[in-house]
């Protein structure tokens, strides 16, 4: 397929919010790295100032996987909002305990109180012990997705319709008016890599996450992704997540990832892993996120060794123009520790990956 991202837009950059205690490796490796309010607070100013355009908070409502003390994603979210002045968050919400009134309202309310900043990330599920434990039925698993979309086409409706009508299987309005409504619609973002997953994406989201992946592999997804979403007539936009480990040599780089998986907590990768798997063989096709994953992928929630944003940040910048070359618009990053490293990711990688896209852009446009 043609290389839509080589000439265009400059790829995005978010980051996980750590607003879940244990960081973001299931390793027992120190961090310098707090899910607390001021911790994150300080980060999201340093994201700001490092030009990150996104910050992506997590829902979770059990303990495990050392995730022991998690903070609720929207609230958390308006908060970061107040400490800045440019930068999106994106509010993970899970149907169930959210449904499109609510959410509609609370994001609809926030948008207008920090200047149409706030986006949401729609999450269907994989765990299935975290649902039983909140009293939450636990649906097959196209049937969470084909919830998702409903949810998805209701809250857009809420936002955007007077008198807004719906009849389906999960939510039903009936001349809804919701006042007021946000001067800009929120941009709804969504994850997954099964095929439901990615064909809700073609249908009805603005922006679809993917778990890390080689450029090849990402390629693969994108392509299919786009050839169904143009042919419902919609577009939608791609997010890759990956994790940065950044050095002055590629050896020293390597060295810190080897330590974060000499480090994993075993039991707790297995039990991720086992939960993670289960979930995607359950959907038709029998995979979907973490289906080949190993034991050191694991270590990493989203897979984002996978990505291989390891080395040096020349070596760095190269490997985001291949992601955005394979039709990524996103980076969606984590770190070991969030502060300095966001920073240094700012300084030293950002700059470089402008760099290339310029004379990138100066070389087509002399062609």
């Amino acid at each position: 397929m043609t290389n839509r991202n080589a000439t265009e837009e400059p790829i995005r950059f978010a980051y996980w919010v750590p607003n879940v205690s244990g960081g973001l490796v299931i390793s027992t490796i120190p961090q310098r790295t707090s899910w607390d309010a001021d911790y994150n607070r300080k980060l999201v100013r340093i994201a700001e100032e490092a030009g990150f355009d996104y910050a992506l908070t997590q829902i979770r409502f059990t303990a495990g996987y050392g995730a022991e003390f998690q903070h609720e994603s929207v609230a958390f979210s308006h908060a970061l909002l107040a400490a800045t002045t440019k930068l999106k968050v994106i509010a993970a919400l899970l149907p169930g305990p959210w449904n499109p009134t609510i959410a509609a309202k609370q994001i609809a309310t926030i948008s207008e109180l920090t200047e149409n900043r706030i986006a949401i990330n729609l999450v269907s599920g994989w765990f299935s012990g975290e649902f039983r434990a909140i009293g939450e039925p636990w649906l097959d698993h196209d049937e969470r997705y084909r919830r998702s979309e409903e949810f998805i086409t209701a809250l857009r409706g809420i936002w955007t319709q007077e008198n807004y009508t719906f009849r389906g299987d999960f939510y039903r309005y009936t001349n809804y008016n919701l006042k007021p409504k946000p001067a800009v619609t929120p941009e709804i973002f969504q994850g997954g890599s099964s095929r439901a997953a990615r064909d809700m994406a073609a249908r009805v989201s603005d922006w679809y996450f993917t778990n890390g992946n080689t450029p090849a592999g990402v390629r693969a997804q994108v392509d299919d992704l786009q050839a169904k979403a143009a042919a419902n007539g919609h577009t939608v936009k791609v997010g890759v997540n990956a994790f940065v480990i950044a050095r002055d040599t590629e050896q020293e780089a390597r060295a810190v990832l080897q330590e974060i998986i000499d480090h994993a907590n075993a039991d707790a990768v297995k039990a991720f892993g086992h939960e993670a798997k289960n979930a995607g063989k359950a959907s038709p096709e029998g995979e979907g996120n973490w289906a080949k994953s190993t034991f050191e992928d694991l270590v990493q929630y989203n897979d984002g060794f996978k990505t291989n944003l390891i080395g040096t940040p020349d070596q760095i910048a190269e490997r985001i123009l291949a992601l955005k070359d394979a039709g990524t618009d996103l980076a969606l990053l984590a770190f070991l520790h969030f502060q300095e490293e966001v920073a240094y990711f700012g300084e030293h990688i950002i700059p470089r990956v402008r760099a290339l896209e310029a004379a990138r852009a100066e070389r087509a446009e002399a062609a």
